[in-house]
Parts: structure tokens; C-alpha cells; sequence
């Protein structure tokens, strides 16, 4: 008569009070204060960030010692471990199917004790998306029941929709690095913007070979970090990527069927403030958008000249100032670089990993970068002042 079992993403349910405990993410489960009081079985989906990201961008996911909590609180022949969300998006298209799905896992592992029937009539009484919901359940109760053969039609899945991976970090030599950037600065821009990043670059492989370093590590850096500062992703280039192909290429190979694209944007020159945190606020658009995103990617020429309406706004001016510095600090490093403050060359080179978001968040990750970039020069200037408050002590 009562259904006493849970799918729950946040603390709020006594695990006290639940015959199983199937959980999305797994953080939520170690989360519960008396999971000593739990139920016999817990179930993780897959490794989703918590908040502890958006205030320590550096943050790892803790995996291994999660899954170990829970093995040592519910006992190693309790816990189940699943990636319910890369079968749900492999699947179903999308991970939201993830809560139905694990709790098909749930029922068919015998954990809840209410019949099909009544657990498939909840999914069509709640009347949102109850054929896919029926369908993610269904894919639950497979999963319990035969994980190898479900696993391997996702790895199926997976290799029918996977693209040839264009991704930097899977380059690890400098000449790889640099020619991956200067095509892809060319298509952000053109052949001069990617002139003055090979330029650049040149000058301190150049710079390192004067000191004997054969192993590169400062032109990398240089190679890695002046390219993010030159391929911001500005108005220009959201439009790009949204027209390129790609982007709906990834959208058709996900959804079947007619859909339609909504997007939530703010655009600088036409968003209201918010009147307690002055931030801009996003509205939604249709997908009239895609017109002028297309619109607005061939005007990418524009970019950096006194026609650029976007260049008229401080967070672009901060960016095109970093980069000006970025390019003014590089050039100090490749007159001064030496043996001794080799290491700190590289420190500073990378100080535009700490530079990430947009707006409000950007402006105060580039001034803790700045004092940081302060405070390393001094020691490249001086590298005898990095270890005198030590051999003070």
C-alpha cells in the first residue's frame, strides 16, 4: 500500500527508512549522515561534479574513496556499482533517463517490494514522458538481469555515434600541439592570427635551445596557453560552433523526430542587469537564433577592429589586454631566461590556466592571476628570492 523505496538525488531522505537506496550521483549517497543505517543495497550512476567545482575549479572527483565508503558502510556484497548514466545517454539519448533506468535496476534486483504493474502505472500517472520513462525501466531490468549483453550493445552504441576525436590534449609533442593550433586558429580567425601565435612560439624554442633545454617544456606551455588567450570564445566564435556542422550533427545523432532548439543566452548589447547582482540576465530565443548565429560567424573579420561591436565591451578589452601582456611577459622571459629560473619561466607561462569563466567570475580569477604572475616575476627576475624565506627559517 506504501511505496517505501526511493530514487533521490538530494539529502533529503533517511536511508533508515528505505528498503534500497539507488543513487545519482554516488556523492549523494556518502552524503547521508547515518549511512550506517542504510539499507542493504546502494547503486551509483555515474561521477557527477558537486559544488564543491564551481568554488575550486581544480577540484577532483574523489572516486575511489567514495565507492570505498560505501562498500565499507554497506558491506562490499550490498554494493552495486553501475554506469546508469553512460547506458541511459548511450540508449536513451539523454541522461535524465538515468533515475528511471536505475530504478529498473533497483526492482528487477529484487530490492523494491511493489509489483510492476504498480511501479509502471506511477510512470503513466506522472504523464512526463512515460513512454521513454518506460522504456529507460525497461533497460533498468535488462541491466540487473544480463549486464554483459546491455554493456555491450552501449559499447556498439557508442562506436556508431563516436566522431573522430579533434581534441588538443590528445597531442603531446610540441610540433603536434602547434599545428593542431594554427589550424584551428585559422579557422577562428585566419593566417595572420595564426602567424603571430607561430611567431611567437618559434622565438622561444629559440630561447630554450640557448639555455640547453632540450625537453621543451616552456615552448609547450607557451604553445598551450597563448592559444587560449587568443581563442577566446567570444560572439563570434559561439556563432561558429553553433553553425559549423557539428553541433547539429550531435543534436540529430541524439534526438529522433522533429524537435526544437531553444537557447538561453545574454547577449551584452541587448540583456537587462539584474538589479541585485548587476550581472546580465539571460532570456530565451527560438531557433530563429540559428539564422543569426550563421549571420553573425561570417562577420568574424570584424573581430578586434573598430567595427567589432562586441570589442566595445570591458570583458573584451580585458581579453585583448591579456593578451598583449601575455605577449609582453613572454618576450621578458626569452631575454632573461636562464638555467636557474627555468622552472618559474614555466609557472608563468601557464598562468593562463587560471583564467577561466565569463564576466564577473572571469574578472576576479584574472586578478588573483595577476597577483600570482606579480609575484612569480620577481622571483624569475631574481631567483636567489625564492628560497630566501626558507633559508630564513
Amino acid at each position: 500500500p506504501v511505496m517505501e523505496a526511493w530514487v533521490f538525488t538530494t539529502a533529503t531522505v533517511d536511508p533508515r527508512s528505505a528498503f534500497a537506496i539507488a543513487s545519482a550521483p554516488e556523492a549523494t549517497t556518502i552524503s547521508q549522515p547515518r549511512i550506517k543505517s542504510a539499507p542493504p543495497a546502494a547503486m551509483r550512476t555515474a561521477l557527477m561534479s558537486s559544488g564543491d567545482f564551481t568554488r575550486n575549479p581544480d577540484w577532483q572527483f574523489p572516486a575511489s574513496e567514495m565507492e570505498q565508503i560505501i562498500r565499507d558502510n554497506l558491506g562490499a556484497d550490498a554494493s552495486h556499482f553501475l554506469p546508469g548514466t553512460k547506458v541511459a545517454e548511450a540508449l536513451m539519448g539523454d541522461s535524465i533517463a538515468t533515475n528511471p533506468f536505475m530504478l529498473g535496476v533497483a526492482f528487477q534486483m529484487g530490492l523494491i517490494p511493489v509489483s510492476r504493474a504498480a511501479l509502471e502505472k506511477a510512470i503513466e500517472l506522472n504523464g512526463v514522458a512515460v513512454k521513454a520513462n518506460m522504456r529507460a525501466f525497461l533497460w533498468g531490468r535488462r541491466m540487473a538481469h544480463d549486464p554483459k549483453a546491455v554493456l555491450k550493445m552501449v559499447d556498439k552504441a557508442e562506436a556508431s555515434t563516436a566522431a573522430p576525436k579533434q581534441d588538443d590534449s590528445i597531442a603531446t609533442s610540441l610540433e603536434d600541439i602547434v599545428a593542431k593550433r594554427i589550424a584551428a586558429l585559422k579557422d577562428y580567425q585566419n593566417d595572420s592570427l595564426a602567424r603571430r601565435y607561430k611567431d611567437l612560439v618559434d622565438k622561444v624554442v629559440t630561447a630554450e635551445g640557448r639555455v640547453g633545454r632540450a625537453d621543451g617544456s616552456l615552448a609547450i606551455a607557451v604553445a598551450r596557453y597563448y592559444y587560449k588567450l587568443l581563442a577566446i570564445k567570444d560572439e563570434y566564435e559561439v556563432a561558429r560552433l553553433f553553425t559549423n556542422g557539428k553541433f547539429m550533427k550531435s543534436v540529430r545523432e541524439r534526438f529522433e523526430g522533429d524537435f526544437k532548439l531553444k537557447f538561453h543566452l545574454a547577449p551584452p548589447l541587448f540583456a537587462e542587469r539584474d538589479p541585485n547582482t548587476g550581472e546580465l540576465k539571460k532570456r530565451e530565443y527560438g531557433p530563429w537564433m540559428m539564422s543569426a548565429f550563421g549571420l553573425l560567424a561570417k562577420l568574424k573579420g570584424l573581430r578586434g577592429t573598430p567595427l567589432d561591436i562586441f570589442g566595445y565591451s570591458e570583458e573584451r578589452k580585458m581579453e585583448r589586454r591579456l593578451i598583449t601582456d601575455y605577449e609582453t611577459m613572454i618576450g621578458d622571459i626569452i631575454a632573461g631566461v636562464s638555467a636557474s629560473n627555468y622552472d618559474t619561466a614555466i609557472e608563468l607561462a601557464e598562468i593562463p590556466e587560471h583564467i577561466r569563466g565569463y564576466g564577473h567570475i572571469k574578472e576576479r580569477h584574472v586578478k588573483l592571476a595577476k597577483d600570482t604572475e606579480a609575484k612569480l616575476m620577481a622571483q624569475f627576475r631574481d631567483p636567489s628570492s625564492a628560497q630566501a624565506p626558507q633559508a630564513a627559517e
